[in-house]
């Protein structure tokens, strides 16, 4: 799914790098590389990229690390990638 974007200055996330202990696991489960670890502290270096799966947030041994997963933002991605290639069709109402 690569060159999905969020929309621009509305995502969720947030990181407190006073808590964060430099462990790693966010970047390593964050499916857009919106972290770096630098200094022993993870930094946040593309926010918009965020789909709020809060995988990240899951996995913070510190829980430094805050998004509202779960907001309907990562299904809606992946089904509007599924609707670009006829693999899903909405329920009719």
């Amino acid at each position: 799914m690569k060159g999905f974007r969020y929309l621009k200055d509305v995502v969720t996330l947030d990181l407190d790098r006073s808590a964060c202990i430099g462990c790693g696991r966010c970047g390593e489960v964050c499916p857009h590389h919106v972290f770096r670890i630098a200094d022993r502290k993870a930094s946040i270096v593309d926010r918009d990229a965020c789909m709020e799966c809060g995988a990240c947030a899951s996995n913070c041994p510190v829980v430094a690390i805050s998004v509202e997963a779960g907001v309907g933002c990562a299904i809606g991605l992946f089904n509007e990638w599924l609707r670009e290639r006829k693999l899903y069709k909405p329920k009719e109402c």
